[in-house]
């Protein structure tokens, strides 16, 4: 049963998630095309451009079959594509996922992080999804770290692409969000 959902876009103080679109195209096959950023994701190579298309239709189709998906993190003082964060459980996967991505130049900036609470704070309070997980390959100590401040702890291991992979959790908050959020229909949320 699809779930078709108007995308809606995040605010944060620095950054913007908003859905992708066709002019993404070349900043995000430059993303998906560094062997650092592939380095931990997937099978640890990068995407051909045939592939990075594909993985811009997955997740717009994942927002359409499921209602919730990734957003193109936007810089907000550049406008530049930053990365990817959001959502995701494709078929077979451990559980509902909170992932995220950044082009390298925009590293140790703290934007995973900012980011990845907006996400996490959408998929808690609109969502209601009582977990999220995040899973991350052991060596990716970045990620770890981003994880561990967005409160998710240890709970395991998991194979993803022949891929053994840790997993982090939390589980919802008794708060409410903690971002501005705006649907593009101009209705804003907060705590």
């Amino acid at each position: 049963m699809f779930k078709t959902r108007e995308i809606p876009i995040l605010e944060t103080e620095r950054l913007r998630l908003r859905p992708f679109q066709p002019s993404d195209f070349e900043d995000a096959a430059a993303m998906f095309g560094d062997p650092e950023v592939m380095r931990y994701l997937g099978r640890g190579t990068p995407y051909s451009r045939e592939l990075t298309w594909g993985n811009l239709a997955y997740m717009a189709g994942h927002w359409q079959f499921l209602g919730y998906g990734m957003w193109a993190v936007e810089e907000k003082a550049t406008g530049q594509l930053a990365g990817r964060i959001g959502c995701c459980q494709p078929y077979g996967w451990p559980g509902f996922e909170l992932a995220w991505a950044l082009v390298r130049s925009r590293w140790g900036r703290g934007y995973a992080t900012e980011g990845a609470q907006a996400a996490m704070d959408w998929a808690f309070e609109i969502l209601e999804q009582d977990r999220v997980i995040s899973l991350i390959h052991p060596e990716n100590h970045a990620s770890i770290r981003v994880a561990e401040r967005l409160g998710e702890h240890l709970q395991g291991r998991t194979p993803i692409l022949g891929v053994e992979h840790l997993v982090y959790g939390a589980e919802r908050p008794e708060v409410g969000v903690r971002q501005l959020c705006t649907h593009p229909s101009g209705r804003s949320f907060a705590a």
